[in-house]
């Protein structure tokens, strides 16, 4: 059993997620947060915190930003897209239970003191931005880090107001490369 609760999409989330471990969890059910779904969870934050888990579609993303934004020292967990898609359908209710533990063990809490530890300059250097392929890169990245997928703005965002430390960048480059090393000579 986790401390905080979990603020989720919907009610197959919850199932999902008990099938990975004990935890409370609050349903916004979608955007259209209901007075009392923002009291509980409100209540929640104040008791005993909350992590943000939603799924990781652009609704998902909007709820999250709303949530962030009412609720700012909230923990944040992402599931990688790829690890929360099946049957033509994106959502912590895809993920697997490994994938959902993998998130919450890579949680993050926002800084509003927002470090400019990364530039857009960083993210062209790595080809996470401006190339063909930068978009799966920052995917792959994002996963590692435990920031999730998103376009390149928002992600040197992320990077900068989670925390994330060059060492950390630097671990998860090296580890994505050497992966994409071995698949290609593997090929």
């Amino acid at each position: 059993m986790i401390k905080e609760v979990l603020v989720v999409e919907g009610k197959m989330d919850v199932v999902a997620i008990n099938k990975a471990l004990e935890a409370d969890c609050i349903i916004t059910g979608g955007f259209g947060l209901s007075r009392q779904t923002v009291k509980n969870i409100g209540h929640a934050y104040k008791k005993r915190g909350i992590i943000i888990m939603t799924d990781p579609d652009s609704a998902g993303e909007r709820i999250r930003a709303w949530l962030t934004r009412r609720f700012p020292k909230a923990k944040h967990a992402f599931v990688p897209v790829v690890e929360a898609t099946a049957h033509n359908d994106i959502g912590i209710e895809q993920a697997s239970p490994e994938s959902i533990l993998k998130a919450l063990e890579k949680v993050r809490t926002p800084n509003w003191q927002v470090q400019n530890t990364f530039t857009a300059q960083d993210l062209i250097r790595e080809g996470l931005s401006g190339g063909l392929d930068s978009a799966a890169k920052r995917a792959k990245v994002g996963a590692a880090l435990g920031v999730g997928y998103a376009n390149a703005k928002v992600f040197l965002r992320r990077l900068n107001t989670y925390g994330v430390t060059k060492e950390e960048f630097i671990v998860a480059l090296e580890k994505i490369n050497e992966k994409e090393v071995h698949e290609c000579s593997i090929q």
